[in-house]
């Protein structure tokens, strides 16, 4: 069982710290383009059940007909991915999984192998580990431990716009609940390996 880690209240509170909140709303095309312009490291909470953008892909098909799905390398994402990596930046996620996981984490799971082949470290974290730490269900990428991108998804799961926040008492919450789930996350290959406790 993870333990329980507190920071201002809880780790995972969805209160703001009492300071003045500061964000700007970005469109998709602005957020892409922190990928590019970040200096050490790109760090991700993925906590969803199901992504609409997946479900709409060649390869989420493929992976629902098939159980596996032949990964294409060369798109933008991984050349852009490989080449930053290469110059030895950090790209890292933790990946919140249900238990047993949903279609849309599996397909996650899978695209894992892809993802580690571009320098990605990727880790996993059963979901009742992550409300042990009391983890927020902010899906959010942490940019060189100063500015976090909080993704914001409407009902039908699609990703609609991205909250840019600087404000520095926030900034140190993200990066704890970073810091809170690398620590108790399971490296992808161990945890594909590891058999469900419902089989």
């Amino acid at each position: 069982m993870a333990r329980q880690l507190r920071f201002n209240g809880t780790v995972g509170s969805g209160v703001r710290s009492p300071s003045v909140h500061k964000a700007r709303i970005v469109d998709l095309g602005e957020f892409e383009g922190l990928f590019r312009t970040f200096s050490h490291s790109a760090w991700r909470l993925e906590t969803r059940r199901r992504y609409a953008s997946d479900e709409a892909t060649d390869t989420y098909r493929q992976f629902v007909e098939t159980g596996g799905v032949e990964w294409d390398e060369s798109d933008p994402y991984c050349e852009l991915i490989r080449s930053q990596t290469a110059q030895g930046k950090r790209v890292e996620r933790v990946r919140i999984v249900d238990q047993p996981p949903t279609t849309g984490q599996l397909y996650l799971l899978n695209n894992a192998k892809r993802n580690s082949r571009l320098g990605e470290d990727i880790r996993n974290l059963q979901r009742a580990d992550a409300d042990s730490l009391q983890l927020p269900p902010d899906d959010f990428w942490l940019f060189d431990s100063r500015l976090a991108a909080r993704l914001r998804f409407d009902d039908g799961d699609h990703l609609v716009d991205v909250e840019l926040i600087t404000e520095p008492a926030e900034i140190v919450r993200y990066s704890v609940i970073r810091d809170a789930a690398w620590h108790h996350a399971v490296p992808h290959e161990q945890f594909a390996a590891k058999p469900s406790s419902g089989e």
